[in-house]
């Protein structure tokens, strides 16, 4: 039996991403579903964009002040009729098998909550192929968010998620906090808690564009490592030793440095190696010695990035007592944690 798709996207400021999007979602083999935009405080707005797809889609479109990734989407779960409900991000292209995909596999696997990994697309530029490399290779985030089988239970991200209608009825939306990036696996971390069953699918691939550039690339990435700590505070049955490898290879990489400079120079070796790894398999992944470059100035920032956030967290929350958002003794839900 056909289900019914409810594809919720907040958008800020991005309407020539979101454009792309559509006109993705407009090329779907399967046609059951509507798309529910929802314009998140944006200065420049996208209401030109979603008239210009009125004939070729179902579109929603609620125009709302600043509210954040969150609660946008929470409005646009109220909006939306759908049996599952999708969430991909404005930034994201969906293949044209996308929805056939999820529809064909929830007939065979049925799933309350399920998402699938991302990728980049041969048309993206050289830092956004290098940004990609960095956020799913397993030398760097140890593959979890590029489609690998987990033996674990599978927490999708916002940028590739969907929840069956009985989920959000049981959950009610994401958490109403300021926290971001982390609200998504906040999310997913609740609807597994309260029993319902969760999975990926390894087909249901997004081409995700990620960060234009490396510096909001490092912004990006020690917001998850900052709020990836709260979480475990939270959370403490979530928390993984593998968390604590990019802490490691930050603190490890300053002290290799200063031993190269009052030592040896033979210190950086390690640092080297790594680097040669990452350039290598970046490289013959992308077929671009230029990609596999940038890779190992990426991954550095992925990992020393990620790293620095998580001791900020950590510092911040168990040395000096702050609790930035107001989480760590109360939990993000009133009747969770």
């Amino acid at each position: 039996m056909d289900k019914f798709f409810s594809i919720i996207v907040p958008v800020f400021n991005r309407p020539d991403e979101l454009n792309e999007l559509l006109a993705s979602l407009s090329a779907q083999h399967y046609r059951n579903f509507e798309v529910v935009v929802v314009e998140d405080g944006s200065t420049v707005k996208s209401e030109e964009v979603v008239q210009q797809f009125r004939n070729s889609l179902k579109l929603v479109y609620l125009d709302l002040p600043h509210c954040g990734p969150s609660i946008a989407r929470n409005h646009g779960m109220q909006a939306s009729a759908g049996d599952y409900l999708l969430f991909i991000d404005s930034d994201c292209i969906a293949p044209d098998n996308y929805l056939s995909t999820i529809n064909q596999y929830l007939e065979k696997s049925p799933l309350d909550l399920f998402g699938g990994p991302d990728k980049a697309s041969e048309d993206f530029s050289p830092v956004q192929k290098a940004i990609s490399y960095a956020m799913t290779s397993f030398l760097t985030t140890g593959g979890i968010r590029g489609g690998k089988k987990q033996v674990d239970r599978f927490h999708p991200r916002s940028f590739n998620m969907g929840i069956s209608r009985k989920a959000y009825e049981n959950i009610g939306g994401f958490p109403v906090t300021e926290m971001h990036p982390g609200e998504d696996m906040v999310f997913t971390i609740e609807i597994i808690k309260r029993g319902f069953k969760s999975g990926l699918i390894p087909d249901a691939r997004v081409f995700h564009k990620r960060r234009a550039t490396f510096g909001k690339f490092f912004k990006q990435v020690k917001g998850f490592g900052f709020t990836r700590h709260i979480i475990s505070r939270v959370y403490p049955e979530t928390f993984k030793l593998f968390f604590l490898f990019p802490t490691a290879f930050l603190i490890g990489s300053v002290i290799l440095a200063a031993s190269a400079l009052f030592l040896t120079y033979w210190a950086l070796l390690p640092l080297v190696l790594w680097a040669l790894v990452i350039f290598l398999d970046s490289g013959i992944r992308n077929h671009s010695s230029k990609i596999g470059l940038l890779s190992v100035w990426s991954s550095l920032i992925q990992m020393c990035g990620y790293g620095y956030g998580y001791l900020s967290a950590f510092a911040e929350s168990r040395i000096l007592g702050c609790d930035r958002y107001g989480v760590l003794k109360s939990g993000f839900y009133a009747s969770g944690s």
